[in-house]
């Protein structure tokens, strides 16, 4: 779980060493591999099942160089008499105050007057990026006005709006042209191109428990992405999470066969698999498995800590691993 730039110069490593110019990053998450790809001057595509993910990459891989300026700004900050209340009204009270509930459900309504993709993206994306930000653990699985986890940083001062300009004044220097075209997809990855030389796989873990299911963990991102159109919200649960999108990898009994399934599907590229210890098959099983695919497999490993949660049982229990990047060639 979690985004892997803090490993993006190891990976950068492992991945210099290959011959290839096309890639897919099959599961992109947080985009960061994604755009590593692009950096190092492969052609990408980048492919996520959730809507903010598709977002994040639409904004800083795909992008062609185009950014956001004032007019752009000025449309998407102008107060819309005509905004809806969704996230005001199903929101109250959880994760921000009012104004910001506010500031959201204003910003959906003006992006109907934004026509360019990229520019909607980096909209939305700023706007995930503002909430995870302002939300003290950058976790959706509890309130964040509940004053618990305020620990007097910047970040939990400032509200969303200013998170959001600092935001698009990060992803307008991140943006790019190289003059490759790149490809941002949402979808299943089973239904992802396969005609690449390198395929990038960082699939979800089977969950040792429920608070370690990402759409729990990221569900207002998700909904926020595309304004819940469209989506089941469970507005029994504290927090209005959504129902859970249903992937093969996190259940014990069909992780193997969709692992089985994805190397099968991806034969012809070079696979880089990223793993980890705590995951679910181990690493024995996926390297065996890619070698009935694979004539070469290599075991690259890496310790790492994640930083999810602040309470000491995941720092004692969960947070440091050894990282996978199993290679077959």
């Amino acid at each position: 779980m979690g985004s892997k730039h803090r490993l993006l110069p190891w990976i950068s490593e492992i991945l210099s060493s290959l011959k290839f110019d096309t890639a897919l990053d099959a599961f992109s998450g947080s985009g960061c591999v994604a755009y590593l790809l692009k950096a190092l001057g492969k052609r990408v595509t980048a492919n996520d099942f959730l809507h903010f993910s598709y977002h994040l990459t639409n904004a800083l891989t795909a992008n062609p160089g185009i950014t956001l300026g004032e007019e752009d700004l000025a449309i998407a900050l102008e107060e819309n008499p005509l905004a809806g209340r969704f996230i005001a009204d199903t929101f109250q009270g959880i994760f921000f105050a009012d104004e910001d509930n506010h500031f959201l459900d204003n910003v959906w309504a003006n992006l109907q007057r934004v026509d360019d993709p990229f520019k909607r993206s980096l909209i939305i994306s700023a706007m995930v990026r503002a909430c995870v930000k302002k939300q003290p653990r950058g976790v959706f699985t509890i309130s964040g006005l509940s004053g618990k986890h305020d620990d007097g940083r910047r970040d939990l001062r400032l509200c969303l709006k200013e998170h959001f300009l600092e935001s698009v004044d990060l992803f307008n220097r991140l943006v790019y042209s190289d003059g490759s075209e790149h490809r941002a997809v949402c979808g299943d990855v089973f239904d992802a191109p396969a005609s690449v030389d390198l395929v990038y796989l960082d699939p979800p873990y089977v969950p040792r428990s429920d608070d370690n299911c990402y759409i729990k963990r990221y569900h207002f991102l998700e909904g926020l992405s595309c304004y819940w159109n469209g989506m089941a919200v469970l507005h029994q649960s504290k927090v209005k999470k959504l129902q859970k999108k249903y992937t093969p990898f996190s259940y014990r009994k069909t992780a193997l066969e969709a692992f089985d399934r994805l190397f099968s599907r991806f034969q012809r590229s070079i696979l880089v698999l990223s793993y980890s210890s705590n995951g679910y098959p181990g690493k024995e099983d996926l390297a065996a498995l890619m070698r009935t695919y694979k004539s070469q497999v290599t075991v690259n490993e890496h310790e790492h800590r994640y930083h999810f949660g602040t309470h000491s049982a995941v720092r004692r229990e969960r947070a440091m691993v050894r990282e996978y990047l199993i290679v077959g060639t």
